[in-house]
């Protein structure tokens, strides 16, 4: 991608910079400040991080259309849905071409700040972020099925979380359960109580996922419990998330305090991909 900055001939090159609005319909609106002429035909590209062992899928290539002097905009429409992953966005000339990588400028999500009243099903969310670079990035998640974490209450040895339900309905049997990660067979159970519509909730006593060898023993690495919710008698289990919003990285802006018990301390958090978790570790000496 080539252009510069107006410093002439051997004037550096200027890196393109990505400002972007969400709108309510789901659109991610683009603007990129660079300077080409106007008969130029960039695209943006979104491309999706592989996983580790995998090879790269074709990305999402988008027409940059002239807005202005030295202005380009793209609209990357709500359908098709991106993948679920990390999308990182670039400007190139032409499919296949070498890639810039687009820099994060302003990023206007105050149409993701819902809470997810009205979202249709599959759950398809997009939120712009800016990578530890400094680079723009896509977080994108899409789920048949969904259940929603909000608001989450401390007391005591316990917690409290209201959730809501999405692509499922609550049923006879419903229930909420808690998986040992790495232990498929360590699996509590606790109770889900039905408040209105999709909306539930449920209790987690700390004492369970620490009883009966759940917790770990002195010098031992913590132990990780997934929260999972069964909307009804032999239903398939979901995951329960918090991503109806604008927060694409929310393991370290929400953090939880730990409640101790005994040799153990336990607390909530949310994962690397926003899932909702239990941690169960050693206290530490003092």
């Amino acid at each position: 991608m080539s252009g510069s900055d107006g410093g002439g001939v051997n004037g550096p090159v200027e890196k393109p910079r990505g400002e972007v609005t969400v709108d309510d319909q789901g659109r991610l609106l683009v603007r990129v400040r660079l300077p080409l002429p106007a008969s130029a035909r960039p695209r943006l590209l979104l491309q999706r991080r592989p996983k580790k062992g995998k090879p790269e899928e074709t990305g999402r290539y988008v027409e940059l259309e002239p807005a202005g002097q030295d202005q380009w905009r793209a609209v990357v429409e709500a359908a098709p849905a991106l993948d679920e992953g990390r999308w990182d966005a670039y400007v190139v000339d032409a499919p296949g071409d070498e890639r810039t990588p687009l820099l994060s400028g302003l990023r206007d999500l105050r149409a993701l700040v819902s809470g997810g009243d009205g979202r249709a099903t599959p759950v398809a969310v997009r939120i712009p972020y800016a990578t530890e670079d400094g680079r723009l990035a896509v977080r994108a998640w899409w789920r048949a099925t969904h259940a929603e974490a909000g608001r989450i209450v401390l007391a005591g040895d316990s917690m409290t979380v209201h959730a809501r339900l999405f692509g499922a309905r609550l049923g006879e049997g419903a229930a909420v359960s808690l998986n040992r990660r790495g232990q498929d067979s360590d699996v509590r159970q606790t109770a889900l109580r039905a408040e209105g519509g999709q909306d539930f909730s449920f209790t987690v006593d700390y004492g369970d996922l620490a009883a009966e060898g759940g917790g770990p023993g002195a010098g031992e690495a913590p132990v990780f419990w997934d929260v999972y919710v069964r909307p009804a008698t032999g239903t398939p289990r979901i995951r329960v998330a918090r991503l109806l919003d604008d927060i694409a990285d929310r393991k370290t802006v929400f953090v939880y305090p730990a409640a101790v018990l005994g040799e153990v301390s336990a607390r909530p958090y949310y994962t690397v991909d926003n899932d909702l978790s239990v941690e169960v570790a050693p206290r530490r000496a003092r």
